[in-house]
């Protein structure tokens, strides 16, 4: 536990044999339920990483690959049925410093925020993302925060953590299934009135291999209009005064 709260951590992964078992043993002893979702790998993802350290981690193996928010979706349902009160996202191609998770868990825990996402941005290593990768964030940034108002500056950061009653009150089987889930998750949290903020994450590169593409930049762009009209036609619902209270 952390804060008092129990904590889950999500890991999405896709052909990740080479990186899961170093994003597994990092995670820090206090975490309570560790869930890895394999999204169809063709590798040896799954056996990897059931055998990556001598912790409890439950693997799930979706049977064809859905998307890594999809993953995420999967992942979230678990840590729902295992009671946890916060439940944060840890990629599985060990991008996302264990350092840096009661960083990201700890608003939610303490029930300052109902989301959190890292903003790797804000933090003094921030010269180390790629260029093209921070100038693309930037724009995908400035056009999620047209959309929803919310105050976020790196809204592709995937080092994420929220609160299981907020996590309640979205619509997990709309969320985008690929890239772009995390444009159309800020804006179900914005259209619910949502507390969302962000801490300080250090960038982390090494051999991992990317999966963005210059393609992305359109597509995630049309997630976010998608979201944007979905909202607007939804029945108007009572917004939480102060956000979310476990």
């Amino acid at each position: 536990m952390w804060q008092g709260a129990r904590i889950a951590v999500i890991v999405p992964a896709y052909c990740e044999e080479r990186l899961i078992g170093r994003t597994l043993s990092g995670i820090p002893a206090w975490v309570d339920h560790i869930v890895v979702v394999d999204d169809a790998s063709t590798d040896r993802t799954a056996q990897v990483a059931r055998l990556a350290t001598t912790r409890p981690i439950q693997v799930i193996r979706h049977g064809a690959n859905s998307g890594v928010g999809a993953a995420i979706t999967t992942g979230y349902l678990n840590g729902l049925e295992h009671r946890a009160d916060v439940l944060a996202v840890m990629a599985g191609d060990n991008q996302m410093h264990p350092s840096d998770l009661a960083s990201v868990v700890t608003p939610v825990a303490n029930r300052q925020a109902d989301y959190v996402k890292g903003n790797r941005f804000s933090h003094t290593d921030r010269a180390r993302m790629p260029a093209l990768r921070r100038l693309g964030g930037k724009a995908l940034s400035a056009l999620t925060r047209s959309a929803t108002g919310l105050d976020i500056d790196d809204t592709q950061c995937g080092f994420t953590a929220i609160s299981a009653r907020a996590l309640r009150l979205l619509p997990l089987a709309e969320l985008w299934p690929r890239y772009g889930y995390p444009n159309d998750l800020l804006g179900m949290l914005a259209a619910r009135g949502l507390r969302v903020m962000e801490v300080p994450v250090r960038p982390v590169y090494a051999d991992e291999v990317s999966g963005v593409r210059p393609w992305h930049l359109l597509s995630i762009s049309w997630v976010i209009a998608r979201r944007w009209q979905l909202e607007r036609k939804r029945p108007l619902v009572e917004q939480p005064a102060c956000g979310i209270e476990d």
